[in-house]
């Protein structure tokens, strides 16, 4: 039998995407206006956090050498984990190195063998993984379906086992956000526990807490968890919950049990930035931000634009070709926007996947959504929304 070389095999993957449109390079650096960013409030290139993890590189180096239990854990980690529980009303939180290493570390944790876990149909990648890797029986319902969330708790009346509902509380790629008051008095009907994701939520919505605390559900929300990475303006993931949640998961989650610290040059950046996040400059910040997002929302009036409640404007396209030629067509007028393609959405369902920030002002703005309107959509996507709109008239 002739050996394949693993290269040729490899060769042959990579040109199947290329033929599909959804190969994936690293993008180069190039000058121009970002609204491919989830840096929200603008807090990634804010003075305070940049002397903030300056002045923790200067005084204990960039790396942290092993994981926490094995001697890594800081009092800056304790400080920011405290912010973390306060922010989030919760009694304690946990750190990990992202957010995907907090999916991967906590659901696996919680649920097993014998266990069920109903996710949304739009959950992000992490989640699903996680569930996955967890062996519990995962169940997937409608997005944002509620009457179909029921229907699968009821059916599961008496079957043993645990059952966990996982959400987004705002979704990445469509922008809109879950029903959570609904999602609570159903698993509290059901006696099921719930997890929600608040990457795109944290420092955006009330005071900043996320969508959990504006709503006033956070004691009804086991497991709450987040990232570092997006309005924080640092680096890391985080679960917040109660005390007992917390201390179980730094003995059973991995990915926390077995990966070095974050460093302390983040850490310290995201403590900065929760700082600002609940203060008078936090709350100006959400001003101009959601000031941005509505004049980008009602420029873009007439285009795909799917209903949005957050930063995210998904601008629906189609085909992973119309859109990746229309995000190079932006890029060579100076904008970038990302064009999301399958596997992160549903084939026939490319979009250009515009993020607002408080950074952003409205020239800005009204130069993107000029430059959006002179690209030639697919006439179906066009009539679609025309159609969608004369609908919700």
């Amino acid at each position: 039998m002739m050996l394949m070389k693993l290269d040729d095999y490899l060769s042959g993957e990579l040109e199947k995407l290329r033929s599909e449109k959804l190969l994936r390079v690293l993008p180069e650096r190039r000058a121009g206006i970002s609204f491919a960013s989830n840096d929200y409030l603008g807090l990634a290139a804010h003075p305070a956090l940049r002397e903030a993890a300056a002045r923790a590189a200067r005084d204990f180096g960039v790396g942290s050498g092993a994981s926490r239990l094995v001697g890594s854990h800081s009092d800056l980690h304790a400080e920011m984990e405290g912010k973390l529980a306060f922010f989030k009303g919760a009694e304690a939180a946990l750190s990990f190195s992202s957010g995907y290493a907090a999916a991967l570390g906590t659901i696996p944790a919680l649920v097993g063998r014998g266990d069920t876990i109903l996710a949304d149909k739009l959950c992000h990648a992490s989640l699903i993984d996680a569930a996955r890797l967890s062996g519990a029986t995962l169940r997937v319902f409608r997005h944002n379906d509620t009457g179909q969330l029921e229907e699968r708790l009821r059916r599961l009346g008496g079957a043993g086992g645990k059952v966990w509902i996982l959400t987004e509380s705002v979704f990445s790629m469509d922008g809109d956000l879950a029903p959570l008051a609904e999602i609570v008095a159903l698993k509290e009907r059901f006696g099921a526990f719930l997890f929600v994701d608040e990457a795109h939520a944290t420092g955006l919505f009330g005071g900043g807490g996320g969508l959990c605390q504006s709503t006033g559900l956070s004691d009804c929300v086991e497991v709450q968890m987040g990232t570092l990475s997006k309005a924080v303006g640092a680096s890391g993931g985080f679960v917040a919950g109660s005390h007992k949640l917390i201390a179980f998961l730094a003995n059973r989650a991995r990915s926390f049990v077995f990966s070095t610290a974050p460093t302390l040059p983040a850490v310290a950046a995201a403590c900065a930035g929760l700082d600002i996040i609940v203060s008078s400059e936090g709350d100006e910040l959400r001003r101009r931000l959601w000031e941005n997002v509505g004049h980008a929302v009602r420029r873009l009036d007439g285009m795909p634009l799917l209903p949005s409640a957050s930063p995210i404007l998904p601008v629906m396209v189609g085909g992973a070709e119309d859109a990746l030629l229309i995000a190079v067509n932006l890029a060579e007028k100076g904008f970038l926007v990302p064009a999301i393609r399958y596997p992160t959405v549903e084939r026939g369902k490319a979009r250009l996947r515009i993020t607002v920030s408080a950074r952003h002002d409205s020239r800005e703005v009204d130069c993107l959504v000029e430059a959006i309107k002179l690209q030639s959509f697919p006439l179906t996507i066009l009539t679609a929304n025309t159609k969608q709109c004369e609908d919700g008239d």
